[in-house]
């Protein structure tokens, strides 16, 4: 089991967290957000953290949860603050770019403590592109793709990418940030990732890389109820057909708090048997006192 944290992402800091908030730098603004897996005390006095903040989110109350599980609220704003900026990310020759921005769920349009996983994406679609016969590219599918890191990381390395995601904002979105990025040719796709996966399965399709960043809950396109507890083992299942058995990897992320790490492993092991690699634990982000948020915990696996 391994803990990994972020190692390339000068434009992101995790300045302090407790008592159920966080305290961020995104590039040149710092944004204070609620996070319910801070359940210890601050280590900033409160003044300080006013201080430093240029926007925060407050809960709508009576309505802090919507029916896919995220906080509603609204961002107080500084003067200074903008809705919308960009920052960069880099790891060896990838140069990314991302465009966030204050949504109404407390989310900015990025999940810094994937960047460990990135970097993983990128070294891997590397290697297997040089192993890939010339008259093909290595295939890589995206699902619940959200502003698309994993699939500018993929693309940044040279292969095929499919991303996949329901919400019609978060594609144009993922777009933006790959034009940004200077990539170009992701292939976009709306629609609800269990349904697609079946479809790809009936065809025969397969890919040299399978990422899947499940949340708790959501929407399909045409409103299908994703929870995460039910439908889980029906995608993993799909997916395991989709994925080459000779050269391939998959990443598989969980939010829920009442899954760990181990459960993602079990599920790669059931449904992807062909794998013998495979490495597993939390993704944290670190404060400026040392203390650890796990935000998410992982299983990677390759061949």
């Amino acid at each position: 089991m391994q803990l990994l944290t972020p190692q390339n992402f000068a434009d992101y800091q995790l300045i302090d967290s407790g008592d159920y908030e966080k305290l961020e730098r995104f590039g040149k603004y710092v944004l204070r957000r609620p996070e319910p897996q801070a359940v210890w005390r601050k280590h900033f006095p409160e003044k300080e953290w006013e201080k430093r903040t240029d926007a925060y989110f407050k809960k709508e109350k009576g309505k802090n949860i919507s029916g896919e599980g995220n906080e509603r609220g609204e961002w107080i704003l500084k003067s200074n603050m903008l809705q919308q900026w960009f920052i960069n990310y880099r790891y060896k020759d990838m140069k990314l770019r991302f465009r966030l921005g204050l949504t109404a769920f407390k989310h900015v349009g990025i999940f810094p403590e994937q960047a460990s996983n990135w970097d993983f994406i990128y070294d891997t679609v590397m290697s297997n592109v040089s192993e890939t016969p010339p008259d093909k590219t290595a295939k890589v599918l995206n699902l619940f793709a959200y502003t698309g890191g994993a699939s500018l990381a993929a693309k940044a390395a040279g292969a095929d990418v499919t991303h996949v995601d329901s919400v019609k904002q978060v594609l144009n979105w993922s777009r933006e940030n790959m034009e940004a990025s200077g990539l170009t040719d992701i292939r976009w796709v709306l629609e609800d990732a269990l349904k697609f996966v079946k479809r790809e399965a009936k065809r025969g399709k397969i890919y040299q890389g399978i990422i899947l960043d499940p949340p708790a809950y959501g929407r399909g396109s045409e409103g299908e109820k994703w929870i995460l507890e039910e439908n889980i083992a029906e995608l993993m299942e799909a997916c395991g057909t989709l994925s080459d058995k000779q050269n391939s990897f998959c990443i598989l992320n969980l939010y829920s708090m009442g899954f760990s790490s181990l459960i993602a492993e079990n599920l790669i092991k059931d449904y992807f048997p062909h794998y013998s690699n495979i490495d597993f634990g939390e993704l944290f982000l670190s404060d400026e006192a040392g203390k650890k948020l796990p935000l998410s915990v992982y299983c990677r696996s390759k061949i």
